[in-house]
């Protein structure tokens, strides 16, 4: 029994900023990475940014260093820190959380989504 829930979305101006939450909780033995996705209408989902449970960072080019992903290990949560935001980074953002189960078995297990709007 796992949850991914995400929050933190909603409506800002082009230049804004906006932070995104994730937490796992249920039956978890351990983590291997969390990271955030989004998708448009009419899109494939992509990645954004993702984060190892040691720290290991990837982004997406389009970031273009406007983003910063962070975690807590602790508590099982990771952040998205959305600076500078454009009109092309309106979407449904995902989290995805890549983790075993107490019962042994390692899955990706994906949040309800959280909508970004990015709107003048």
């Amino acid at each position: 029994q796992v949850q991914v829930v995400e929050s933190g979305g909603g409506l800002v101006q082009p230049g804004g900023s906006l932070r995104l939450s994730c937490a796992a909780s249920g039956l978890i033995l351990s983590i291997n990475a969390m990271g955030w996705y989004r998708q448009a209408p009419g899109r494939e989902r992509e990645l954004v940014a993702q984060i190892s449970s040691g720290g290991t960072t990837n982004y997406a080019d389009f970031v273009r260093g406007r983003y910063t992903i962070s975690r807590d290990n602790a508590k099982n949560t990771v952040h998205l820190q959305m600076n500078n935001l454009k009109t092309g980074d309106a979407a449904v953002y995902y989290c995805n959380v890549d983790l075993v189960t107490h019962w042994g078995r390692r899955n990706d297990y994906w949040g309800q989504g959280t909508q970004v709007t990015v709107s003048s």
